[in-house]
């Protein structure tokens, strides 16, 4: 999986390319949790419009930081999900908890 990070203002973007599988998780988590831990970010921003997979092992990361970044009052929001991720999004009830948006730019907007 291809990672890349940004800062844009109190949030992290994460892009992400390739399967958010159990192989790729260990490595964004070590690349995420200490910019929370360290730098002033309040929001986090997860791209998805590289990904066209996405397993449990995924799910869990993203829960993971959704209750990190709450603890602290900020926000977990997602945008450019493919359809077929939406489903796993739907079925797992983890847009009820993760606004989701078309683009980067109208969830940059949102927060």
């Amino acid at each position: 999986m291809e990672i890349q990070l940004k800062k844009a203002g109190g949030t992290l973007v994460v892009r992400m390319v390739g399967e958010l599988d159990h192989h790729a998780v260990t490595e964004l988590r070590d690349k995420i949790d200490p910019k929370l831990a360290r730098e002033d970010i309040k929001n986090i921003l997860f791209d998805f419009y590289g990904v066209d997979f996405m397993d449990s092992s995924g799910l869990g990361l993203i829960l993971g930081r959704y209750k990190i970044v709450s603890e602290m009052g900020g926000k977990v929001l997602a945008c450019s999900i493919s359809p077929r991720l939406m489903r796993i999004f739907e079925m797992s009830g983890l847009q009820t908890k993760i606004p989701v948006y078309g683009n980067e730019r109208d969830a940059l907007t949102s927060v």
